[in-house]
């Protein structure tokens, strides 16, 4: 018989076993769970206590122009970065680091002591800076490789270009609509440690080299390029605009040549200019085009055959549209013309019938095929779509109001695309920023062929736009964006803009779309003003801006001149413009009556401050001239002030025009012997200098050769 107690061991014994089963039980599930499901976790931390990966950042791939000209490459920078678990002290480490690499010493020791297995110290710094880091020589503290983006031409083609940040990722323009191909794949170098930091000589040592971006090359042309950002830097500082573009187009491929705007920025320097001058408003800005969007109304016009050239309008100087007067630009009106003149004189007037007579359906019809109201798809981000009114809610007066230009906004860049779609006889073709992508070998891994969209206009009715724009240049309102030489089509566009409460009174945008030569398009070009100081008639300030660039872009292109420069239009109907800047007022008149031209002084002043046009300028006979005496040439900044000694007063006079000052004259004349301000010294610009001319002595014999000497 068993007695209780052994019952009670047994018991006892029983619940031991099986306690002693249900752990070995759970450590057996315990070691299948971390040899099945954990392994590979188990695993990865022994490598990331043992192994160092140090990253080795792929070269970014070169941006070319369309002849294989640099504009965007990158080169060898060195980056501070530190592994935690080797560093002896960290208080130490900090305070050595820190003075050499400005940085905050608490804030630099605190990171130090984070458990982590890599990180970055300071990213690409200076040569001198790394090589003062490398000769510390501290525990746990490296360099290693990486790339710095450079735009060697500087503010050039930054609005195309766009720059890059600090993990040389592409954050506007190209870099950052094609990062994907220019930002190629990252290596490292892979170092293996013992349990005390040591670097184990006989253990896993792997480089894994990183792919290399591919290049780039773009549609621009750095010489149209460089041409473009001249002409717009003097435009800035004559009219002291807010902003002004230009875009230059090449119609038959649709491959955007040149594409500018100022003011611009830096892009080596991106983060020290506002952000505001980032933005590249030729293709993010929609803005009303004014009587430049009137081309699209001839097409439309035209194509649907409710126009021809030979009818016939009446002008009395305003219309009456749904309770609404519209007025034309021209006091009392242009009276009887065709449309052929109704187009040359920018006529409001008869557009406004031609619109009417047009219709809802077909002129929305006709915008759409053309690309407006929505994107034209270029390579660039930020593009706008532009706004128009509901095709719906449309009325009268709308369509009435937007067959001159106005409630519709479009962008640049689908004003410039239209245009070229008349250019080359009614193809629209997408705008193309990027020819080729390149891989490292030279081989081509992408070409970017002519894109079209559609065909908005038959080749016949084309060529009449054509022919009527000619006229516009020839004949009308663009006649200062005429080249000797050259067949030249064209629109001005002044357009009074928006603000809160309707139109904004002093705030217009000028602008001249064209195309040359008219008979067989190279060239398409739009140029834009906004908001000039002073005058800002598109046909006043942006024809002749026009007619600069695409001289020297046909020039440079070995375009040569067709028509014969003794021809009846450039003999008797343009002459060049007289430069009469810092010449009295009466002095001024007179010159400008001497050369055929008629004056008109716009302020009360002794000396002409500026005029319009420009010196240069080719103009028809008898064209008023536009004389400022108080508007100052150029906008605020300083200006050095040159050495006028020896000068006689037309040289003087001449050298300090040039430079934005007045000149205030003194003496009987001869050649000049002291100024005030001194030479060397700065002023504002519109500043006047005080200069005293004295005769020669007897003895003193002139050469006939005069050095005009430039600050």
């Amino acid at each position: 018989m068993v007695s209780a107690s052994h019952v009670t061991i047994r018991k006892r014994a029983a619940v031991l076993f099986l306690f002693v089963v249900l752990i070995m039980a759970g450590l057996a599930g315990r070691l299948v769970y971390l040899q099945s499901y954990r392994s590979p976790w188990l695993a990865e931390s022994a490598t990331d206590q043992r192994v160092r990966e140090i990253p080795v950042e792929a070269r970014r791939g070169v941006i070319y122009d369309r002849h294989g000209r640099e504009l965007a490459v990158s080169v060898s920078s060195e980056s501070v970065y530190a592994i935690p678990a080797e560093i002896r002290n960290p208080e130490e480490t900090a305070a050595r680091l820190a003075a050499i690499l400005t940085l905050n010493q608490e804030n630099l020791a605190a990171k130090l002591k984070k458990r982590q297995s890599f990180m970055w110290v300071k990213r690409k710094v200076e040569p001198d800076t790394a090589l003062a880091v490398r000769r510390l020589g501290l525990p746990g503290i490296g360099l290693t490789q990486e790339n710095r983006r450079h735009y060697p031409q500087g503010s050039l083609a930054s609005h195309v270009l766009g720059f890059t940040g600090i993990d040389s990722q592409g954050l506007d323009g190209v870099e950052l609509t094609f990062d994907g191909y220019l930002r190629g794949r990252p290596g490292a170098v892979v170092i293996e440690y013992d349990a005390r930091g040591r670097e184990i000589p006989q253990a896993t040592h792997r480089y894994v080299p990183p792919v290399p971006g591919q290049n780039i090359y773009l549609t621009i042309d750095t010489v149209i390029q460089q041409i473009v950002e001249r002409e717009l830097e003097k435009v800035l500082r004559e009219t002291q605009a807010q902003r002004v573009s230009i875009i230059a187009v090449d119609p038959a491929s649709g491959e955007i040549l040149a594409l500018a705007n100022k003011p611009d920025y830096d892009p080596n320097a991106f983060a020290s200019f506002s952000p505001k001058l980032w933005r590249n408003n030729i293709v993010s800005n929609a803005y009303e085009p004014g009587s430049t969007f009137k081309i699209i109304t001839t097409a439309a016009a035209l194509g649907e055959k409710v126009v021809h050239p030979e009818d016939r309008f009446f002008d009395p100087g305003a219309v009456e549209v749904q309770g609404r007067h519209i007025h034309c630009w021209r006091h009392g009106g242009h009276g009887s013309q065709s449309f052929v003149e109704v187009v040359k004189n920018s006529c409001n007037v008869g557009f406004v019938n031609v619109g009417l007579r047009l219709g809802a359906d077909a002129f929305y019809r006709h915008i759409a095929a053309f690309g407006f109201n929505k994107p034209t798809g270029v390579d660039l981000p930020g593009e706008a779509r532009g706004l128009m009114v509901d095709h719906a809610k449309v009325k009268p007066i709308n369509i009435a109001t937007m067959a001159i230009g106005q409630s519709i906004a479009v962008t640049p860049i689908q004003l410039i695309t239209a245009a070229a779609a008349i250019a080359n006889d009614g193809q629209l073709l997408r705008p193309q920023i990027v020819r080729e992508v390149h891989d490292k070998d030279g081989r081509v891994t992408r070409a970017f062929a002519p894109d079209p969209v559609a065909r908005v206009l038959d080749p016949n009715t084309a060529q009449t736009v054509k022919g009527i724009l000619e006229k516009v240049v020839e004949e009308g309102t663009g006649r200062n964006a005429y080249i000797e030489g050259f067949r030249i089509a064209g629109k001005t566009g002044t357009a009074q803009k928006v603000g809160e409460r309707g139109y904004a009174q002093g705030r217009y945008v000028a602008s001249f779309v064209g195309f040359a030569p008219a008979d067989s398009p190279r060239i398409a070009l739009l140029v834009i003003i906004d908001e000039p100081v002073g005058p800002y008639y598109g046909g006043l300030i942006a024809a002749p801006v026009f007619g600069a660039v695409m001289r020297d872009i046909l020039q440079y292109l070995q375009i040569a001149p067709k028509i014969a420069p003794t021809g009846k239009h450039d003999q008797e109907t343009h002459l060049t413009v007289p430069a009469v800047i810092n010449l009295p007022v009466a002095d001024a008149v007179s010159q400008l009556r001497q050369a055929g031209f008629a004056a008109r002084v716009e302020e009360e002043g002794e000396r002409v401050a500026d005029q319009v046009p420009k010196p240069s300028s080719r103009v028809p006979a008898g064209a008023s001239i536009l004389l400022y005496t108080r508007t100052p040439r150029y906008g605020d900044g300083e200006i050095t002030i040159p050495d006028l000694t020896g000068l006689t007063l037309r040289e003087a006079t001449a050298l300090l025009a040039e430079l934005g000052l007045l000149i205030g004259p003194e003496g009987g004349g001869g050649v000049a012997d002291r100024q005030d301000p001194p030479p060397g010294g700065k002023a504002p610009s519109g500043s006047k200098v005080t200069v005293h001319f004295q005769e020669k002595p007897a003895n003193i014999g002139n050469s006939g050769n005069t050095t005009i000497k430039a600050p």
